[in-house]
């Protein structure tokens, strides 16, 4: 008998972070293409983001594109800016109407021109909800948005604008493109796959890390709230010791 899974929504973590990984091996498990997968992909993308969004958690974010998927064949490269697309056009009605505020990460200016000014036009569109975050990592790689803040850093520096006795992990943190967001409580890895694959890296040094071997379109309510569950029972140490965490409350 198939029995739902129920959270504590007292105990929720602010931020998720989610790796959605399998879209192509749950294809090929049912005899069809990688871009099917892709396709099944986007529909767990939309039930996830009203999942969490009900949940009352304030941010997620999704690993959409990464930096390194550009080396992926032309076909399926192309495939997935059109079920972004997709995605942004079906979809945005319903971000306005569930107060979702979109944000992106990541180098958008390498993407198609139509992507972008759709992805300019939902994130206009929704500035002013109140709900739920949901940020989308777009030519997203963690190792080129370190460098990229660096350089940010050494012309600041160079100008007078940060004095290099000043810099610290703080100072650093505001340069990245998550600035204004708060880092991940939880990471989801679904898939099968044990690694963060050059996501976040900076941002995670405190995450706690979920793996599990449900494919993308596979992964549902039950799914994510068995995830969060899971963070629910870890303690949170940051470096202290338990006896000091008592200490704090």
């Amino acid at each position: 008998m198939f029995e739902k899974v129920l959270i504590d929504k007292n105990r929720i973590p602010e931020h998720i972070a989610i790796i959605m990984d399998g879209n192509g091996r749950w294809a090929e498990k049912i005899g069809k293409s990688r871009t099917f997968g892709h396709k099944a992909g986007v529909t767990t993308v939309k039930k996830i983001v009203r999942t969490v969004g009900n949940s009352g958690i304030k941010y997620l974010t999704l690993y959409t594109f990464s930096t390194e998927n550009w080396g992926r064949p032309k076909e399926e490269v192309s495939a997935l800016m059109e079920y972004l697309m997709f995605y942004l056009k079906t979809e945005i009605e319903t971000l306005k109407k569930d107060n979702v505020r979109l944000l992106t990460i990541g180098n958008t200016g390498s993407l198609p021109f139509n992507v972008q000014i759709l992805l300019n036009r939902a994130i206009h569109d929704t500035a002013s909800n109140t709900g739920l975050t949901l940020i989308l990592a777009l030519s997203y790689g963690a190792k080129q948005d370190i460098v990229f803040a660096t350089k940010k850093i050494y012309a600041d520096i160079n100008v007078g604008k940060l004095n290099i006795s000043e810099l610290s992990d703080k100072i650093f943190s505001k340069y990245l493109s998550t600035s204004n967001i708060p880092d991940p409580d939880l990471l989801i890895r679904t898939g099968g796959e044990v690694r963060i694959s050059n996501f976040l890296l900076w941002e995670l040094a405190y995450t706690e890390l979920y793996f599990t071997k449900t494919l993308w379109p596979d992964f549902d309510e039950n799914e994510l709230y068995k995830a969060i569950n899971d963070y629910c029972t870890r303690e949170r140490r940051c470096g202290k010791t338990s006896e000091q965490l008592l200490d704090l409350k």
